[in-house]
C-alpha cells in the first residue's frame, strides 16, 4: 500500500508541472495513473515471474503517448518528444518504487520535475554557452569517464605514495570544482557585479583573480575599491573550496580545520563588509580571463605537481616528521594550495598522520598562499590597491595563525 502512495505523489508532482501547458496531452492524473501502472506492473510481474509485464507496460505508455501527439500537434510547433519521455520516465520510477528504491524514485521525480520547470531557463543557459565553453565541458567528460576508469588502483613507487587512479581523481575533483566556477563565471559575465564575479572567480582560481583585477586595477585606478572587494571574496571562496574537498575527502577532518580555517573566513567576511559599506559605486568591472580547467595541458600539470607534492611530504613526513610536512605545506602553498591539501589527507587517510598536523599543514598552506597574494596584489596593483586588499588579508592571516595556535 505504500509503494503505490508513493508511485501516486511521484506522478501528482510530476503531472503538476505538466498541468501548467495548456496543450499538453498528458496532465495531473495521466501521469499519477501511469506512476501507479508502473507499479501495478511491477508487482504483476514479481509475483507472476513474468519478467516483460514492466517493458510491455512501458512501450504501451510510449506508444500512447506518440499516436496522441501525432494526432493533434502543438501549437507552437514542439514535436512533444519531452512530455513522452517525462511520462515514461514516471512509469519507470512508479516501478522503481515497488522493487524497494523509494528514496531513489523520490529523487529522480524532484529531479524530473525541476528539468521540466525550467525548461527557459536551461535553453537560455546553453545559448550563451560558448564553443570554448562546450571544449571545457567535453574534455571534463575525457577526464572523468575516459582516463580515470583505465588507470591502474594500485599504489607505486616510494612509500607506495603514487596511485595512479587515486592521483588522478583528484585532478578530476579540483577540475570539476574549477569546471563549475569557469562555467558559471561565462555565464553570469559581469552583470552581477564584485560579488558573483569575486564567488565565481575564487572558484576557478583564486591566483588568477586576484592577478587579472590586480592589473586592471593599476590600468584603471576608478576599479581599484571594486576590483580589491572581489580579490577578497575570491580567496575567501579559496577556503570554502577547501571545505568542500575535505568533506568528500577526510570527513572526520571537517570540524578540526574548520576551527583554524573558519576564523580566517569570519575576519575575512568581516573584512569583505567594511569593504563593501565604503563602497560608493560600482564600477563596470572586466570579466576576469582565467584559463580553462579541463585542458588536458593544465590537468597533467596539477596531477605532476600533486604527485610531486605526495612523495616530498611522504618522505619529509618519514625522515623529520611534522617538521617535514611543514616545510613542504609552507613552500608548495606558495603557489598552490590544493596539492599540498590533498597530499596531507592522502596521508592522513592512510594513517600515516595524525590529525593535528594535518590540520596545522593545510592551515600553514593557506597562510603562506595569503602571503605569496598579498605580494602579487603590491607588485601588480601597487600601493592604492594594496592599502586597500592588504588589511583585509592581514586579517583573513591573523585568523589562521590564531586558528593553528588554538589548535595546536
Amino acid at each position: 500500500m505504500q509503494a503505490f502512495a508513493v508511485s501516486l505523489g511521484i506522478g501528482l508532482l510530476i503531472g503538476l508541472e505538466r498541468e501548467r501547458k495548456p496543450d499538453a496531452k498528458a496532465g495531473l492524473r495521466t501521469f499519477a495513473l501511469t506512476a501507479l501502472l508502473g507499479c501495478l506492473a511491477a508487482l504483476l510481474g514479481s509475483k507472476t515471474g513474468n519478467v516483460w509485464i514492466v517493458p510491455a507496460g512501458l512501450l504501451m505508455v510510449a506508444l500512447m503517448m506518440i499516436v496522441a501527439q501525432a494526432r493533434d500537434r502543438q501549437d507552437d510547433g514542439d514535436p512533444g518528444t519531452t512530455s513522452v519521455v517525462a511520462l515514461m520516465v514516471c512509469y519507470g520510477l512508479g516501478a522503481l518504487v515497488w522493487f524497494g528504491q523509494a528514496t531513489l524514485a523520490v529523487m529522480l521525480a524532484i529531479a524530473t520535475t525541476v528539468l521540466l520547470y525550467f525548461k527557459a531557463q536551461l535553453h537560455g543557459m546553453s545559448e550563451r554557452l560558448t564553443h570554448r565553453d562546450l571544449i571545457s565541458i567535453f574534455q571534463f567528460a575525457v577526464l572523468s569517464l575516459v582516463v580515470l576508469p583505465i588507470l591502474p588502483d594500485q599504489d607505486y613507487g616510494p612509500y607506495n605514495a603514487l596511485n595512479p587512479q587515486q592521483l588522478w581523481w583528484m585532478v578530476v575533483l579540483i577540475s570539476g570544482l574549477s569546471l563549475a566556477g569557469y562555467a558559471a563565471l561565462r555565464i553570469v559575465g559581469n552583470r552581477h557585479g564584485a560579488p558573483l564575479l569575486g564567488f565565481f572567480g575564487g572558484l576557478v582560481s583564486s591566483t588568477a583573480t586576484s592577478m587579472v583585477f590586480a592589473r586592471n586595477a593599476r590600468a584603471d585606478a576608478q576599479i581599484t575599491p571594486t576590483a580589491a572587494l572581489v580579490i577578497l571574496i575570491a580567496n575567501l571562496v579559496l577556503i570554502l573550496r577547501l571545505g568542500i574537498v575535505i568533506v568528500v575527502l577526510a570527513p572526520s577532518l571537517f570540524l578540526p580545520l574548520a576551527s583554524v580555517l573558519g576564523i580566517g573566513l569570519l575576519m575575512g567576511l568581516a573584512a569583505v563588509f567594511l569593504r563593501w559599506r565604503s563602497l560608493t559605486a560600482a564600477a563596470d568591472l572586466p570579466l576576469p580571463e582565467v584559463k580553462n580547467p579541463t585542458e588536458i595541458r593544465t590537468a597533467l600539470s596539477f596531477g605532476l605537481l600533486y604527485g610531486v607534492v605526495l612523495l616530498l611530504a611522504a618522505w619529509l613526513q618519514d625522515i623529520a616528521g611534522s617538521q617535514g610536512l611543514y616545510l613542504v605545506a609552507l613552500a608548495s602553498g606558495l603557489t598552490d594550495v590544493d596539492a599540498i591539501t590533498l597530499s596531507t589527507l592522502r596521508l592522513f587517510n592512510q594513517q600515516t598522520l595524525d590529525a593535528a598536523p594535518a590540520v596545522t599543514a593545510i592551515g600553514l598552506a593557506a597562510l603562506s598562499n595569503l602571503v605569496f597574494k598579498s605580494g602579487l596584489v603590491v607588485a601588480i596593483g601597487g600601493k592604492s590597491l594594496a592599502r586597500c586588499v592588504l588589511p583585509g588579508f592581514a586579517l583573513i592571516g591573523t585568523g589562521f595563525v590564531a586558528g593553528i595556535v588554538l589548535f595546536a
